[in-house]
């Protein structure tokens, strides 16, 4: 099972990713993990990465496509993989597709703007333990202060309502056309595409995700 899971922040994408890996018995490869690994493990692509990165550049999308080719080459992606935030860009897909790298299935969660807002501008996080309420599904028993300690409880600045929006914006500007881009390959004989309601509760998101993809 060869998958690209698509949809805003905020959407639970990462839940659902955990879901997906288990479920299928396949790894989460993200761009930025396979970039730290790649320069670790200092080879010759690593140390160009590098090169780049030190110059304050971009690693352009042939070198990540290159980078995408030689992690999914290895043996833990004998099932297949889940791709995390890759490819971003239609660009970067369309290189993909030229690289010949096979995707079986893109998988959609789906969740309207203004929910995405409320989820994460409602979160307020205890910063020394890392535990995480919301002002409305999980609020604290007192507000603004954390449940074991007492201690205030802040608001990152991911989660403010302007950074929020800012992000949400990103996204519909360079990755939602990848949805577009996608769709046009739905009964293709390699490519599927699903859109799942990522507005409902984990669980049944989760029923959908599977009844998806089978």
């Amino acid at each position: 099972m060869k998958l690209i899971l698509l949809g805003p922040p905020g959407a639970g994408k990462g839940t659902q990713a955990q879901f997906i890996c288990e479920r299928y018995a396949i790894p989460q490869i993200s761009t930025g993990d396979m970039l730290r690994n790649a320069i670790a493990a200092a080879t010759p692509l690593g140390q160009r990465v590098q090169a780049i990165m030190r110059a304050g550049k971009l690693v352009d999308d042939a070198t990540v496509v290159q980078l995408v080719k030689e992690r999914i080459a290895e043996p833990d992606c004998g099932n297949g993989f889940l791709f995390d935030g890759f490819p971003r860009t239609v660009p970067q897909a369309e290189a993909v597709l030229e690289a010949g790298i096979a995707i079986d299935h893109v998988l959609e969660i789906r969740v309207p703007d203004e929910l995405i807002l409320e989820r994460l501008s409602g979160r307020r996080v205890h910063e020394a333990s890392g535990r995480i309420y919301h002002v409305v599904y999980d609020p604290p028993k007192q507000p603004g202060v954390d449940d074991e300690t007492g201690e205030p409880l802040v608001q990152r600045n991911d989660d403010q309502e302007d950074t929020v929006r800012d992000r949400l914006r990103i996204y519909q500007d360079q990755t939602r056309p990848l949805i577009g881009f996608y769709q046009k390959l739905t009964g293709s004989k390699s490519v599927q595409y699903s859109i799942v309601d990522g507005s409902n509760p984990v669980d049944d998101v989760q029923k959908e995700i599977a009844q998806a993809l089978g």
